[in-house]
């Protein structure tokens, strides 16, 4: 969380205000990575850690291999004189350090279930976005101080020169020091803890709701996530907030500290009104908080759409998973939390390439205000998203879901 705080809340204004790409090609590089973590997660990473019940194993090489790819990246791109083919190699450098990453994405979702029983799940969940929470904070202040120097440099600087990528890279490697005091996990640490686990859903229902969650997840992190990318883009138009660098990060911390406060409390929330309330909870203040931002020309406003996305990501995450841990058999952890995984990590980049983007793109070509077109992109995004809520709503209230019984 440190690292993504860093790191991709400053690089779409990297690429696109330094090295010149347009809206669409900067969310390229969230899409191309996402895709290659989700195919390498669901049939190749998942795969290996189900037939060989690795979890830690795969976290501490994931984390390990995508820190030296970071360092390589930040070089590569130096190689060229041309801004448009450095934007495209930090893209590709990216995608090919996500293949590693990757490893530890299916890792840690697997041995959270591997190791907690399933009514410590949400409470652990939410101390873990709590945390989370925290590193961002850290990560998008030093981020913002980074970008420009400590506003003795130029805007792009902490990319350009390499020190955004190299601390990033640092705190990566330091982050697999604390996993040699974690359990493997897997089926063997399972059975010695559990010897008489069962799975009480029967796989006819589990398949058919797990299929029904999994898309109406897609539609709800695909609208949320889809502006992601160019929120930072839209708040430092000069047509618009023109916000500094600096400004910007106590912005986007307003999320980071919502996590925190939110994290705290979200597991007692989660028991209290059940996953599957709770989730629905989260989805209806997720189209809050795209609607406020899409109307919204009050930096005050912003602000508050900022800590409603940060209760809103803590609430979704703790509740999905609390629900979908549940109905995933043991031995089939590693494939089917990579696809659970997929509906998040697509998201942030794929969404934005194929609705955001194109969406600010032709707006702006046809004569649009800058502002205008951005903020159209968070109206779309509520559309989706409330799609998402509804095929929720109707799993929730469904009758496959009262039998599998997993509103706790």
């Amino acid at each position: 969380m440190f690292r993504r705080g860093l790191f991709y809340n400053y690089l779409s204004i990297y690429l696109r205000h330094f090295l010149g790409l347009s809206v669409t090609e900067t969310t390229l590089f969230a899409t191309l990575p996402m895709i290659a973590n989700v195919v390498f997660q669901t049939f190749v990473w998942g795969s290996i850690s189900d037939r060989l019940q690795l979890r830690r194993t795969l976290i501490v090489w994931g984390e390990l291999l995508a820190g030296v790819g970071t360092v390589f990246i930040w070089y590569a791109h130096r190689l060229t004189e041309s801004q448009t083919w450095a934007g495209y190699i930090i893209i590709i450098g990216l995608t090919v350090v996500e293949i590693f990453w990757s490893m530890s994405n299916v890792g840690w979702s697997a041995l959270i279930s591997d190791i907690y029983k399933e009514g410590d799940r949400s409470k652990v969940q939410g101390q873990l976005s709590s945390i989370g929470g925290l590193g961002r904070v850290i990560g998008v202040w030093i981020g913002g101080l980074m970008y420009d120097g400590l506003s003795m440099k130029y805007m792009g600087w902490g990319f350009y020169e390499g020190a955004l990528f190299f601390i990033a890279a640092a705190v990566m490697a330091l982050s697999i020091i604390p996993m040699y005091y974690v359990p493997e996990g897997g089926m063997d640490y399972l059975l010695k803890n559990e010897p008489n686990h069962t799975n009480p859903v029967k796989e006819k229902d589990y398949i058919r709701t797990y299929v029904i969650f999994i898309i109406g997840l897609v539609f709800l992190n695909f609208g949320k996530n889809s502006v992601a990318v160019i929120q930072t883009q839209y708040l430092v138009l000069e047509s618009g907030f023109n916000v500094t660098s600096r400004v910007l990060s106590y912005i986007v911390n307003t999320q980071s500290l919502a996590m925190v406060l939110v994290g705290l409390v979200a597991g007692w929330i989660d028991r209290r009104l059940g996953s599957k309330y709770a989730l629905l909870l989260g989805s209806f203040t997720a189209i809050m908080y795209l609607i406020i931002i899409g109307v919204s020309m009050n930096l005050k406003m912003i602000v508050l759409s900022n800590f409603i996305a940060g209760f809103t990501e803590v609430i979704i995450m703790v509740s999905s998973y609390s629900f979908v841990s549940i109905l995933i058999p043991p031995e089939k952890r590693g494939k089917l939390f990579a696809i659970f995984n997929a509906t998040y990590f697509l998201s942030w980049g794929l969404a934005g390439t194929l609705i955001a983007g194109p969406i600010i793109d032709w707006l702006i070509i046809i004569g649009k205000p800058e502002v205008f077109s951005y903020q159209m992109s968070f109206i779309a995004a509520a559309g989706i998203t409330f799609i998402g809520l509804a095929f929720l709503g109707y799993l929730t209230f469904s009758n496959t879901e009262k039998r599998i019984g997993a509103n706790k």
